[in-house]
């Protein structure tokens, strides 16, 4: 795919690449980069929705999941003509609708420790939008490995939390292992299903969650990077708090357990 942009292609992102810092490079690197979005329900929906319209070139949508009609209150990317469907045909249909310019790759499989790092090695960064910490704890594992930047969301009930975590760039970015040094027992992160969750909470996490991605492609503002963000949507607050590198964690390993492989996107 070429990097250059169609007459038809700045007409449809003009209004965003008048933004100061993003301009037509900016727009090329969106349409240059590869992001993979894992789970493609209440915050995949948002995370892909943006990340098609502001218009990363491809995008990969990974989920072994069908709609529910329990689902349409917030998997807002799926509609009731979709029911029954595979989430990433669905949520493929739609972004092929709203945005001609890209390409969409379907991964109708659940990600798991037996195919993660093969899958995000297509990628150049990760969206986290799943809901078990199995699958978290084999994404952020594969990421580390592969130097792969990985944005993460979380939702339950009326809060949210999103951070980034990209642990090759040295002391002040810690891993998703400095959060959670040991992979969380199921009995202590109950499901949305067993809890609940409000929809627009997710639009909220998800939305932080597209945006981050589009910064880190951009280089725009500040990282996320060793900063939590967490919401709070019944008090209408969003607080931050700083995470450390944990001392002893795998991250601070020298050769970084893999590939030295320089990262596709570099901040200054």
């Amino acid at each position: 795919m070429s990097t250059s942009l169609t007459p038809g292609e700045r007409q449809h992102y003009i209004r965003q690449m008048i933004v100061p810092g993003w301009g037509e490079s900016g727009q090329e690197r969106l349409k240059a980069a590869r992001v993979l979005v894992i789970g493609a329900g209440g915050l995949g929906a948002p995370v892909l929705m943006y990340l098609a319209a502001a218009g990363v070139g491809t995008i990969g949508v990974a989920d072994g999941d069908f709609v529910e009609i329990s689902n349409l209150h917030r998997q807002v990317i799926h509609g009731a003509d979709s029911l029954n469907r595979p989430k990433v045909a669905s949520a493929a249909t739609r972004l092929r609708q709203s945005n001609p310019h890209i390409e969409i790759v379907e991964h109708m499989f659940p990600v798991n420790r037996d195919n993660a790092a093969e899958l995000i090695g297509q990628y150049d960064l990760v969206a986290d939008c799943t809901d078990n910490f199995p699958t978290r704890d084999a994404v952020a594992d594969a990421c580390r490995r592969a130097r792969v930047p990985l944005v993460s969301g979380a939702a339950q009930i009326t809060d949210g939390t999103v951070t980034t975590f990209m642990p090759y760039r040295g002391a002040d970015h810690p891993c998703f292992r400095c959060l959670y040094p040991k992979p969380l027992d199921a009995s202590v992160t109950p499901t949305c299903a067993e809890i609940g969750v409000v929809g627009p909470v997710l639009a909220v996490i998800g939305g932080l969650q597209a945006m981050e991605a589009i910064k880190e492609i951009l280089s725009l503002g500040d990282s996320l990077s060793g900063r939590i963000l967490v919401y709070d949507a019944l008090s209408a607050k969003i607080s931050e708090f700083a995470l450390d590198k944990r001392s002893g964690c795998v991250c601070n390993a020298v050769e970084n357990e893999a590939t030295q492989a320089e990262p596709a996107f570099s901040r200054p």
